[in-house]
């Protein structure tokens, strides 16, 4: 219970409060809310981690629920992006069935393994950072119309569905590899 209190974690509780905020505000068409919503999310994030390292407030609580946080935030954005238009379904489907597939595959490991430890890789940290690139680009294409932002969400959307498959072939070759 004490790993509750840290600020770091007390960062992350607040990240996924502001959530489901950011999501109401892209269904009613509040588009620049949602933006600064996401990025308040986004900053701490960022913080959060900061705070952890610098602070010495590393936690298991943290080291669960930050990842949890993040997920929570792309997937249900990308999903309420879908059902607004912005996104193409396909892209959302992929990046939600790759995300589904690797938990899946988590869950099945560590019950017949016992492993618990899943580093992200590379590839997949590149995935996640390409994920919130797009997130950000259509939620700003959204919250202000411009031949720039809408020339750059579509670019970004085609570079998430590249993404997102080449870091799923790569994390179930990683998966494979390992447990030979």
């Amino acid at each position: 219970m004490r790993q509750l209190w840290t600020f770091a974690n007390q960062l992350t509780l607040f990240r996924l409060l502001v959530i489901p905020l950011v999501l109401i505000a892209m269904l009613y068409g509040r588009h620049r809310w949602a933006l600064g919503l996401f990025l308040i999310a986004g900053i701490t994030d960022g913080i959060d981690g900061l705070v952890a390292r610098k602070l010495n407030q590393r936690t298991q609580l943290g080291a669960y629920l930050d990842p949890i946080a993040d997920k929570f935030l792309l997937s249900s954005s990308f999903f309420i992006l879908a059902l607004i238009g912005s996104v193409p379904w396909w892209v959302t489907i992929l990046v939600l069935s790759r995300d589904f597939l690797i938990l899946v595959t988590i869950l099945v490991v560590a019950l017949i393994s016992g492993t618990r430890e899943f580093p992200p890789s590379t590839l997949g940290k590149w995935n996640t950072t390409i994920q919130i690139a797009t997130v950000f680009a259509v939620m700003l294409h959204n919250a202000v119309r411009t031949p720039l932002t809408e020339g750059l969400d579509q670019t970004l959307v085609w570079l998430t569905a590249a993404s997102t498959v080449a870091s799923g072939v790569h994390y179930a070759v990683m998966i494979s590899k390992r447990f030979k």
